[in-house]
C-alpha cells in the first residue's frame, strides 16, 4: 500500500484519529484515504526471454507431464514482477524496497520477492532458458547486499533486520553451471564474501562439548516488537506470556521467520523432550536453537567460494574458505551428527542436547555434501525408514507433530523434498538413489494430481490427501507458486526418463486386468 501524503502529515492524521477515539468505521476511512490499494509498486513486465519450447520439454518422455511443464514453464510469465522507478525516487512513501531488476515472486498474498524461495525460483528459471532475469534477480541480491550488508527476509523496509537462509552464494552457483561468467564472479565474489560476513559476525553461538569449543551458527533477531507483516497475530500472542517475557518472545518470532519455518514445532522450547505440554507458539525459542540445516546450507556455502576463489586463482582467500570448510565439517560431525540414530539433528542449547524428532532438515547437511565418511548416505536412508517418514506416499512431512503450524504434521513443503531427494541421489549409494527417486515419483505425481483437479501449483501439499494442498499456519495456502514451480522443473530434470503421471499407467493395467479376468474366464 502507498502513502498518499509525506510519512509525516500521515502520521499526525493519525493521533488526530486516536486523539479524538478510534471506531472501526473511522480507522478503515482513515486507511482508505491515506493508502492506495496493494500493488501499486509495480509496472507491467514480461520476461523477454521466455521462450515457448525450452529444450527440458523434449527431454520429458512422459506425454502428460510433458504438457504440464510446458504449463508450469508459462507460470513465470504470470509471476512476474518490476518494481517502479518512483519507488527509488521517493521510497518515503513505499514499503517496497526498489531494486533495479524484474522478479519473480512467490505468488498468492506474496507480492513482493522472497529470499530463500528464489533460490528454487532460480534453478527453475535456469531450466526453462531464462538466464537474463535469474541473472537479474541475482543481481538484485548483490544490490541489497552491497546496500544493506545483508539480503532481508523479503522485499519490504520492515524485513531488514532479518534475512532468510543464506542461498545466495548457491544461487550464483546454479547460474555459473549455465553461463560459465568469470566476469561476473569476479566483479561481485566480494559481496557473496560480504553475505558470508553477515552470517559469521552477528549469527554465530559457541557449544561446547568434551572439553571443545565449536563455532556454529543459529538463527537471531536481536530486535523485539511485532512483526509489521502480523502486527495483531503477535500483539495478540505476545498478551499470553508475562510483560517482562513479551518483547524476547517477539524477537524469537522474528528468528524464526528468518529461518524460513515460520511456524514449527521444531522451535518451541519442549520439542526437545516428549512433552506436548509446552508446544505452544507462546513457547518458540528459536534463537536456543542450532539447526542442522543452517549449518548444512553455510558448509555447501564455504565449500562454493573457495570453489570460486580457486577458479579465480586467489588462493589466499580459497584458503580463508577451505579453513573455515574444515572447522565446519567438525563441528557439525561432533555436535550435530547423533551416531546412535544415523543422522544430524538440531542442537538446543538450552537443555544441552540434541532434539531427535523427524524434520527433514536433518538431511539437509547430506544435501550440502557435508560429511566425510561416503558411508553416511546408508545411514540415513535407514534413519528415514525407521522414522516413518517414508510411510506417505503424498511426500516427506515436515514432522511428524501435529501442532496446528504450517511447518509441520500433516504439511510437505517443496525445497525440503528437493534437499531430501538431490541428497539421496548424489550419493554413491544405490539404496539411496533407489530412495530418491521413489520420493521424487511421489512428489510429482502429488503435484500433477492437484494441478489437474485445481489448475494450479500450491506452496505446500499435505500428505494425507492425494493431491490435496496443505493448510494450518497464519493464512491460507498460496497458489502461485514460485519455488513448487521450480522443484517439479528440476525433478522433472533429474529424471526425465523415468517419471511418470502414474494416471494412464494405471488406467491401461486396469483395462489390461479386465480383459485378462475375462480371457481366463471364458477359457475356463
Amino acid at each position: 500500500m502507498v502513502l498518499k501524503d509525506t510519512p509525516g502529515n500521515t502520521l499526525q492524521k493519525f493521533q488526530t484519529l486516536v486523539s479524538e477515539g478510534v471506531t472501526r468505521e473511522k480507522l478503515i476511512a482513515f486507511v482508505n484515504s491515506s493508502f492506495s490499494p496493494p500493488g501499486q509498486e509495480f509496472e507491467p513486465w514480461s520476461p523477454s526471454d521466455w521462450k515457448t519450447n525450452p529444450q527440458l520439454l523434449s527431454q520429458i518422455a512422459d506425454s502428460n507431464l510433458r504438457s504440464w511443464a510446458a504449463e508450469i514453464h508459462a507460470l513465470w510469465k504470470d509471476l512476474g514482477r518490476k518494481v517502479k522507478k518512483v519507488v527509488k525516487d521517493q521510497p518515503e512513501q513505499y514499503s517496497q524496497i526498489y531494486v533495479p531488476n524484474a522478479v519473480i515472486v512467490p505468488g498468492g498474498r506474496f507480492l513482493e520477492f522472497y529470499y530463500w524461495d528464489s533460490y528454487w525460483v532460480i534453478n527453475g528459471l535456469l531450466l526453462s532458458e531464462m538466464n537474463n532475469t535469474a541473472r537479474g534477480m541475482i543481481e538484485n541480491f548483490l544490490y541489497m547486499v552491497d546496500r544493506f550488508g545483508l539480503i532481508p527476509n523479503g522485499g519490504r523496509v520492515y524485513y531488514l533486520r532479518r534475512s532468510q537462509p543464506p542461498f545466495l552464494t548457491l544461487m550464483m552457483d546454479s547460474y555459473m553451471t549455465y553461463q560459465k561468467d568469470m566476469t561476473f564472479l569476479r566483479e561481485n565474489i566480494h559481496l557473496l564474501e560480504k553475505e558470508y560476513d553477515f552470517w559469521m559476525n552477528n549469527r554465530t553461538v559457541t557449544v561446547t562439548l568434551g572439553g571443545k569449543s565449536y563455532l556454529l551458527n543459529h538463527y537471531h533477531v536481536p530486535v523485539g516488537g511485532p512483526r509489521p507483516e502480523s502486527y495483531s497475530d503477535d500483539y495478540e500472542l505476545a498478551e499470553t506470556v508475562a510483560p517482562d517475557s513479551q518483547q524476547s518472545l517477539l524477537a524469537e518470532l522474528k528468528a524464526a521467520a528468518e529461518s524460513g519455518w515460520d511456524f514449527s514445532s521444531r522451535w518451541f522450547s519442549g520439542s526437545v523432550g516428549n512433552s506436548e505440554t509446552d508446544n505452544k507458539l507462546n513457547m518458540t525459542r528459536t534463537s536456543s536453537v542450532v539447526p542442522a540445516d543452517l549449518n548444512g546450507i553455510l558448509c555447501r556455502v564455504e565449500k562454493t567460494l573457495a570453489k570460486f576463489y580457486k577458479e579465480l586463482n586467489m588462493p589466499e582467500k580459497e584458503s580463508r574458505f577451505q579453513t573455515a570448510l574444515t572447522q565446519r565439517l567438525e563441528a557439525v560431525q561432533s555436535v550435530l551428527w547423533d551416531e546412535g540414530l544415523g543422522i544430524w539433528l538440531d542442537y538446543n542449547m538450552d537443555a544441552q542436547r540434541r532434539n531427535t524428532h523427524f524434520y527433514p532438515s536433518n538431511l539437509v547437511p547430506l544435501w550440502a555434501t557435508c560429511y566425510s565418511n561416503p558411508e553416511v548416505a546408508d545411514r540415513v536412508v535407514s534413519y528415514l525408514e525407521k522414522s516413518g517418514a517414508l510411510s506417505y506416499k503424498n511426500g516427506i512431512p515436515t514432522s511428524l507433530t501435529r501442532s496446528g503450524q504450517q511447518w509441520d504434521f500433516p504439511n510437505a513443503w517443496p525445497p525440503l523434498q528437493h534437499m531430501v531427494i538431490e541428497g539421496l541421489a548424489q550419493a554413491k549409494s544405490s539404496r539411496a538413489k533407489d530412495t530418491a527417486f521413489s520420493l521424487a515419483q511421489n512428489w510429482i505425481r502429488t503435484n500433477y494430481k492437484a494441478y489437474t483437479k485445481y489448475k494450479g501449483m500450491f506452496e505446500k501439499y499435505d500428505v494425507e490427501g492425494d493431491g490435496k494442498p496443505g493448510g494450518g499456519g497464519e493464512y491460507e495456502v498460496q497458489v502461485g507458486f514460485g519455488w513448487s514451480n521450480g522443484v517439479a522443473l528440476q525433478l522433472l530434470e533429474r529424471y526425465k526418463t523415468q517419471l511418470t503421471a502414474g494416471t494412464t499407467l494405471c488406467r491401461s493395467l486396469s483395462w489390461m486386468a479386465i480383459i485378462l479376468t475375462i480371457v481366463i474366464t471364458f477359457w475356463a
